[in-house]
């Protein structure tokens, strides 16, 4: 059994290696964007930085949902089935956003760069697809 002090010390490395593949799929996607000007590179920032915080998460939520499946036994009184996990929502859902902030990203760049992202989102959505 772990002490608190190291369950801590794991927490804070999961979230500094966490921080560190966001940061790097934020720089991986602002190079698609290294011809534009300061200011418009600037606006796209904040969409840049929550697609790159919504991949990670997802990476993170599918291992999950491999390891750990997608329902769980629930208890309810003396009633005990099965029911889905809250993290199969979750997912779900930033699944949906992510494909979304995404294809907002690509309409914005240019030809050939646009192709190659669009076969990238392609692969990443199907690599994470979830059946239930």
């Amino acid at each position: 059994m772990k002490s608190k002090t190291e369950q801590l010390r794991d927490e804070f490395n999961a979230k500094l290696e966490k921080e560190k593949k966001i940061k790097q799929e934020i720089n991986r996607v602002k190079k698609l964007y290294v011809d534009f000007t300061k200011e418009k590179t600037k606006t796209l920032e904040g969409l840049i930085s929550e697609a790159a915080f919504m991949k990670i998460s997802l990476e993170e939520l599918r291992e999950d949902l491999l390891s750990n499946g997608l329902t769980e036994m629930f208890e309810q009184g003396s009633q005990r089935f099965e029911r889905e996990r809250p993290q199969v929502k979750i997912y779900t859902t930033f699944i949906q956003r992510y494909s979304n902030t995404m294809k907002q990203l690509i309409d914005l760049i240019p030809g050939e760069e646009k192709k190659e992202e669009k076969d990238e989102l392609l692969e990443f959505l199907n690599r994470s697809k979830i059946k239930k």
